[in-house]
């Protein structure tokens, strides 16, 4: 996956985005009425493959989201001033221009493209300067009140993603379940939860095998769970290892089904005819990729579509949209600074957004519902917002659209 067809948006490490709403200051709040609602957005722009495309689309959600809600009266009648930030997908570089940032002018609100190691950087720095953020790669302990108050995750973490797929197995009556997963912290951390997760759900694991996310062949971990008697496998891979994980299953042989993670739905390999990917050949067969209600076209879905067609119209969406998330944060924001009567007391705003009442007024599309609690600062979406889908071409980073 390549990002040479860049969106006007990443044309420049930094821009500055004014949006002007529509809406006038909330009277009983002068305590910043009447200035802009500072937003930073990093991300990954001027980094490689699939972490620049993805980077690409989370920006550009962003964008989309601020703009749909600047139209709907900005937060709490604050205009929503947009500033992205090239952080190479690199932990260093962004903690670097994060401090710069905070430096130069507060934001508000921080968003964070990932990847997840990004994450784990900017979250002490961000929870120091008491700055309300939201992320899509979430770390092992970002979606934890008790570490990070002010953080919440618009990204499904391992956990979440493990109850999917067992979920999405138990319908299908699969059973001796093998796990295969990358070295990455969320690779690890999902191939815990999957043993987790089949156990409660008193499902067989036939094995759990672990590759270099270097590695070029992971025959010997495939021929591992084939040996284990595994009938179908969990798999976790992101960029190039996917294509490597199917190559070795062509090797093999070996036909039993493959239910791909969030990491495989995120990668355009699946959605890319030969050279770009695998879609179409005999590797993709038995594959079916873990994305969201909003990532599978519906004529029907007016709030996703009205995300989808406003994206679409501000840049080239590079990628699935499994990774648009940020643009949630905007109504969930609004919808918490209404119920709390501020816009800026981040404490205040993360105990509005902990509560049912903002949750459900949100307009959200990304998920429809979120489930943040007082314990536990991850999205949670209900199972049936899953989706597990065979491989097909995508528009605007949608699967499913016949005319893709």
């Amino acid at each position: 996956m390549t990002a040479r067809h860049a969106p006007a948006l990443v044309a420049a490490a930094v821009s500055t985005l004014l949006l002007v709403s529509c809406g006038t200051a909330d009277p009983a709040e002068s305590d910043g009425a009447d200035e802009p609602y500072r937003v930073l957005v990093t991300g990954g722009i001027s980094a490689q493959g699939a972490l620049a495309a993805n980077a690409q689309t989370s920006i550009l959600a962003a964008k989309a989201g601020a703009q749909v809600q600047n139209e709907a009266g900005g937060i709490g009648g604050r205009r929503i001033e947009l500033t992205v930030v090239d952080d190479g997908g690199d932990p260093t570089k962004a903690v670097t221009e994060l401090r710069k940032a905070i430096t130069a002018q507060k934001p508000d609100l921080c968003l964070s493209s990932g990847p997840s190691a990004v994450s784990a950087a900017v979250l002490p720095i961000l929870n120091q300067n008491d700055i309300l953020s939201f992320g899509v790669a979430p770390t092992s302990d970002s979606t934890d009140p008790s570490k990070f108050p002010l953080n919440f995750d618009v990204g499904v973490g391992p956990t979440e993603s493990a109850r999917g797929i067992v979920g999405f197995a138990k319908e299908k009556g699969y059973d001796d379940i093998g796990v295969v997963h990358g070295s990455t912290a969320y690779g690890e951390s999902f191939g815990k939860e999957m043993t987790s997760a089949l156990k409660d759900a008193g499902l067989e694991q036939a094995g759990n095998e672990e590759y270099e996310a270097t590695a070029l062949d992971m025959t010997a971990q495939l021929q591992a769970l084939k040996n284990a008697g595994a009938k179908a496998i969990a798999l976790d891979a992101y960029g190039a290892p996917l294509g490597y994980v199917l190559q070795s299953m062509q090797r093999l042989d070996w036909d039993v089904p493959l239910i791909g993670n969030i990491s495989v739905g995120a990668t355009n390999l699946v959605a890319n005819e030969p050279p770009a990917g695998v879609l179409g050949t005999p590797a993709s067969e038995n594959l079916v990729v873990q994305v969201f209600g909003s990532t599978v076209h519906d004529t029907d879905a007016e709030t996703v579509n009205r995300m989808v067609d406003t994206m679409a119209s501000l840049g080239t969406i590079s990628s699935t949209l499994v990774i648009a998330g940020q643009y949630d944060a905007f109504p969930l924001v609004a919808a918490a600074a209404e119920y709390a009567g501020t816009t800026t007391d981040a404490a205040k705003l993360a105990e509005a957004l902990e509560t049912e009442e903002v949750q459900a007024n949100a307009s959200t599309a990304f998920f429809s519902r979120y489930h943040f609690t007082a314990d536990d600062h991850g999205p949670n979406p209900d199972q049936d917002e899953m989706r597990f889908v065979a491989p097909t071409k995508v528009l605007n980073g949608q699967f499913g659209n016949p005319r893709a």
